[in-house]
């Protein structure tokens, strides 16, 4: 069983998340603004995953989320009217874990948790298998690029690049598959951890922002037309 915080303005979306959180054996507790689930999460930090709207009266979705990365690493779900590009863009610059389109499947939404959940359940383990296997960091473009797979580090032309943790994932993903055609269905399986169903634009909007904080070294990402994307360094 988990503990969910369903935090959203409409109380029938409320009703409907905790309808289905309990079938599949879930709690449920409720905010109906951002400062609520700010002070919830202040007062009670026992949740295992936050799913959380935008439009709110109060303290929108994306201020609380602002908020509650000051002081919890807990698993967000965004889910929100608002489809725009610049919204998710927005979101997972924040380091939400995944955004919903509303209207969305509630049992779309239940595979969603769950996926999250058991991919922060193994990454402790994973992290500490990779540690006695990739203590050195590697680098490409004579030393431009350094990334430090222990330290979750990365450094463009010395100077340190701050990314989100599935932004550091996703490069790491990448560059340990390097000068492989890696399919879209691949990344998110190896990334997010779940076969993604549905809108794909989420790897899209990672890749962009990824790119971004590469700067002059983004081109070693290359978009095959089709199929997905392929970490090609120069030789």
């Amino acid at each position: 069983m988990h503990r969910i915080l369903v935090v959203d303005d409409e109380p029938m979306i409320r009703t409907l998340i905790k309808k289905y959180a309990a079938f599949e054996g879930h709690e449920t507790a409720e905010a109906e603004d951002g400062m609520k689930a700010v002070e919830l999460l202040r007062s009670d930090g026992r949740f295992d995953i936050v799913i959380m709207d935008i439009m709110m009266p109060v303290l929108d979705g994306f201020s609380a989320v602002r908020e509650i990365r000051k002081f919890s690493d807990v698993p967000i779900i965004m889910l929100s009217a608002r489809g725009e590009e610049y919204d998710r863009i927005s979101g997972f610059q924040l380091g939400i874990d995944d955004y919903i389109v509303k209207p969305f499947s509630p049992k779309e939404l239940m595979l969603r948790i769950d996926a999250i959940l058991a991919r922060y359940n193994r990454k402790a383990p994973d992290e500490s298998s990779d540690s006695g296997q990739e203590k050195e960091t590697v680098s490409f473009g004579n030393g431009g690029l350094l990334i430090d797979y222990t330290a979750r580090i990365v450094y463009v032309d010395g100077e340190r690049v701050e990314m989100t943790p599935r932004e550091y994932d996703l490069l790491f993903y990448l560059v340990r598959n390097k000068n492989i055609a890696l399919s879209r269905e691949k990344l998110l399986t190896g990334v997010w951890g779940y076969d993604y169903f549905g809108d794909d634009r989420t790897l899209d909007t990672h890749i962009k922002l990824l790119r971004k904080c590469l700067g002059r070294y983004s081109k070693y990402i290359v978009t095959l037309r089709g199929v997905g994307y392929r970490f090609e360094p120069e030789k």
